[in-house]
């Protein structure tokens, strides 16, 4: 008779573990809420501040380019020194520069604010990832994993409505500053629960080392090439915008041939992991995609607000239904690629495309007059169920074209070109959006059908990228299996 194998047993995980979980999650939710409830604020900002065109494409850009280019260099720091402070610093400088966010008195003091709020986002996000790693074992880690996509799924959705929320209540003059300031009571009670409660020592490599000479170049490279793309509209593209963006193009190479140069000695970017053609494809993947779909809130909000003359409130309920849609698609995204591999992936990037060609036909075709929130409900809905869809596992398929020794590396990768498209995404469509709009008349009419106009062009550029992103998903592997590490955030 055979021998009966004993049932495993469920791994027992200490209850500090999980109230860590909580705090982490505390700061992963302001870094995630302040990549949309901004949006909503944004022509109130610009009334208030007297804002240029191009303070506003600062904003969102500024945001998501510095928290990109914090993130690998503040993972390789916490490997050396301990997680716990690098999230514990990070956590307080988003916290004080939500403050000073919220305090600007003009363009240039917001600005930099923001960055150095994205800045500490990209400091502490990456410690989130790796206790998780730390504190949970293989059977549960996948359980910490799933409450961390909610809590990303549900800030993220929150954002607009919050945002409106606020504004509405206290005024367009008061109520986008507390969009800022929403994140003071969470971070001051996040920051004393982090010192108290997460756990402190040096894990990891100590031996990791900093590029920094790297980390100056890629810095410069990105900078140089999106100060032209979103002053130059608003200056009237004068030489220096080619000559900055021709300075920017030879940045990149000399950071790519510096990597190249150190290749044995820990660069920021392993050039080895670029050997693998589909790990190069799934990088541009996740660059284009995230320039297509985080632009159109920038395009919308703008649009109903500037243009239609809507309340921050209304602009905030044309986003639910992408937002709602997303949490459905990202609540089945892990079953159904567990199921059906790569076509999950397919299938949003699909859903995604069909979704913004519509939102670009509607611009197009319906007069400004006749344009309200209802037309835009199928469309958005469709493009935030495959956005849903595509966000949650994309990352476990582009990390899966390498090997398993290559993962973290790989997903550190992937986290910057997610952050990087994001920023030059809002830059290109912003100089769109601004450059298509021709406003002749201080008549209210002709003022709604110009930014209507003017949106349409820009949409026209996000559902084109979408396009290439359902494209670029070919060149991912059909199936992914457990060498894959977790998802970047």
């Amino acid at each position: 008779m055979a021998e009966t194998k004993p049932a495993p047993q469920p791994v027992a995980v200490p209850r500090s573990a999980w109230h860590a979980l909580v705090v982490l999650m505390a700061g992963m939710f302001m870094a995630l809420l302040d990549t949309t409830i901004v949006n909503v604020a944004l022509p109130t900002i610009q009334v208030s501040l007297d804002a240029s065109e191009a303070t506003l494409s600062w904003i969102i850009s500024g945001y998501a380019l510095a928290f990109g280019i914090a993130l690998i260099p503040a993972g390789r720091i916490g490997d050396r020194i301990g997680h716990k402070w690098v999230f514990f610093t990070g956590l307080l400088l988003f916290t004080v520069a939500s403050l000073f966010c919220g305090l600007a008195q003009n363009s240039m003091q917001l600005i930099v604010a923001r960055v150095v709020q994205g800045l500490a986002g990209g400091m502490f996000v990456p410690a989130v990832t790796a206790f998780i790693q730390l504190l949970f074992p293989g059977q549960v880690r996948g359980k910490a994993f799933a409450i961390m996509g909610s809590v990303i799924g549900v800030s993220t959705a929150l954002g607009p409505i919050l945002g409106g929320l606020i504004i509405e209540a206290f005024g367009d003059e008061n109520g986008w500053r507390l969009v800022f300031w929403v994140n003071l009571p969470i971070g001051v009670i996040a920051l004393i629960a982090a010192a108290k409660i997460l756990p402190a020592g040096s894990e990891g490599t100590a031996k990791a080392g900093y590029d920094l000479v790297g980390l100056v170049l890629l810095t410069a490279g990105l900078i140089a090439l999106l100060v032209p793309l979103i002053e130059g509209q608003d200056k009237g593209w004068p030489a220096w915008t080619f000559v900055t963006l021709a300075a920017g193009v030879l940045l990149i190479v000399a950071f790519a041939w510096w990597e190249k140069r150190i290749e044995d000695d820990n660069p920021m970017v392993p050039p080895h992991l670029f050997s693998h053609p589909a790990f190069t494809g799934g990088t541009i993947l996740a660059l284009v995609y995230f320039a297509a779909f985080t632009s159109i809130f920038f395009t919308i909000s703008l649009l109903w607000q500037a243009g239609l003359g809507h309340t921050a409130l209304e602009s905030g309920i044309v986003a639910v239904p992408f937002a709602l849609g997303s949490i459905i698609g990202a609540s089945q995204s892990n079953r159904l690629s567990k199921r059906l591999g790569r076509t999950v992936l397919v299938v949003g990037t699909a859903m995604v495309a069909v979704g913004l060609v519509s939102t670009w036909l509607v611009l197009r075709f319906v007069d400004a007059s006749d344009l309200v929130h209802w037309d835009l409900l199928v469309p958005l809905l469709v493009a935030g169920i495959g956005s849903g869809l595509f966000i949650a596992p994309n990352a476990q398929f582009i990390v899966a074209t390498v090997s398993r020794a290559e993962a973290g590396a790989a997903s550190g990768v992937i986290s910057v070109m997610q952050r990087v498209g994001s920023a030059i995404g809002i830059a290109v469509i912003g100089s769109v959006l601004f450059g298509t709009l021709h406003i002749t008349s201080r008549d209210p009419a002709l003022v709604a059908q110009a930014f209507v106009d003017a949106a349409a062009h820009a949409m026209a550029v996000s559902a084109v990228l979408a396009v290439v992103s359902f494209a670029l998903v070919f060149v991912l592997p059909k199936q992914v299996d457990a060498r894959s590490g977790p998802p970047p955030e």
